[in-house]
């Protein structure tokens, strides 16, 4: 697998392909989005929807969105942020993973999982932290099963949802 941040065109745009992928990604995701209320309806995932998405993660500071393809097909996203918005927060974040659904529980998500806090490790970063929407019980299970820790019950920053914190030590080394 090979991780690869995502370029926008010169117009500040996502490449129309890439686009289409991005959107066969998400839109096979409906159960977490009818979860999570990022998009208003999760049965019908359009590409300016996805786009906005996108905007939106990379306006923050320090955020980036790594694409993740496997023989040339994308596989999986994810978001990261660098530094977060509580200066007393010192751990990088994992703000969305999301694996091809038609490659779950074929170790992608292990494997996109492990190359970001590789990434971070590289950066010299001793943790990482992430954000479990209550009620995503799967997506509990398969950061638990990676080592992270429950290790607080909040709301979300930006749709006050309940979630779930978890944060794994890297200093232990590579996986």
């Amino acid at each position: 697998m090979r991780l690869t941040p995502l370029r926008l065109s010169q117009d500040r745009d996502i490449p129309a392909p890439l686009l289409t992928e991005l959107t066969a990604l998400y839109a096979a995701h409906r159960d977490f989005h009818a979860l999570s209320g990022d998009f208003p309806d999760p049965d019908d995932i359009r590409p300016e929807q996805v786009a906005a998405e996108l905007a939106d993660e990379l306006a923050q500071p320090d955020a980036e969105v790594l694409l993740a393809r496997s023989e040339g097909r994308l596989v999986g996203v994810a978001i990261t942020l660098a530094h977060h918005p509580d200066p007393a927060d010192p751990d990088p974040w994992i703000g969305l993973l999301m694996v091809d659904a038609s490659r779950q529980r074929q170790g992608y998500g292990r494997q996109l999982a492990a190359l970001v806090e590789d990434r971070f490790r590289t950066e010299g970063r001793t943790a990482v932290r992430l954000a479990v929407l209550d009620g995503n019980d799967r997506a509990l299970a398969f950061w638990t099963a990676l080592d992270y820790e429950v290790i607080d019950h909040r709301t979300d920053r930006q749709r006050d949802r309940p979630c779930s914190v978890l944060r794994k030590d890297l200093s232990g080394g590579s996986r």
